[in-house]
Parts: C-alpha cells; structure tokens; sequence
C-alpha cells in the first residue's frame, strides 16, 4: 500500500508540474505560481510586531531626550513609563526571536 501511494504522489505531482507550464507557455506572467499564504501572513505579521517595537523605542527615545532638554510638556514620569514599554516589548521580541529559533533547530534534528 505504501509503494502504491508513493507511486501515486509521484504522478501527481510530474501531473501537477504540467499543468503549470503547458497551457501558458507563450505568456510566462499567467504561469500558475505556488503560492504559501501562511508563509506571507507570518511574515507580514512578524514584521508588523518589529515596527510596532521600533516605533516604541523611538517614542520612548524622543520623550526621553525631551526630558533631558527641559521640555515642560514630558514629565519624567511620562518619559520612564515610556522606557519600560519599550524594554518589555524589545524583551517580549527577543523572547519570540529564541522561541522561534528553539523550534526551528528541533525541527532541524528530526530524523526524516
């Protein structure tokens, strides 16, 4: 049963790859390409997170040096509430960054 379905996955995708190329091989832009959405969502989203962190560190940042010239509109309270943020955030980054990596080399020694 094993060979059989083997054989089987085989034909379909030498069938599949066929399909790709043979009806639009006078025009390549309305090739079919394969397509990971998972892949983009999770790249979007990842790099959604990062700029999200990078704006809060910038924002903690300006507050900080607005602080430090005296501006009367930022208080010290505002700029150290500011400065936690963005430490637990780029901490929280970090977290996901070894988690992610802790995954990808346990993946990576699965015997196939």
């Amino acid at each position: 049963m094993e060979i059989k379905g083997q054989a089987l996955y085989a034909q379909m995708q030498s069938m599949a790859t066929q399909a790709r190329a043979l009806p639009f091989e006078a025009d390549p832009s309305m090739a079919v390409q394969p397509t990971n959405s998972s892949q983009s969502d999770f790249s979007t989203l990842f790099k959604n997170a990062l700029g999200s962190v990078n704006e809060i560190q910038q924002q903690a940042g300006a507050m900080r040096n607005a602080v430090e010239l005296g501006d009367p509109k930022v208080s010290l309270a505002q700029a150290m509430i500011a400065s936690q943020k963005s430490s637990l955030a780029f901490e929280a980054t970090v977290q996901v960054r070894n988690k992610v990596v802790e995954a990808y080399k346990e993946i990576m020694s699965m015997p196939v």
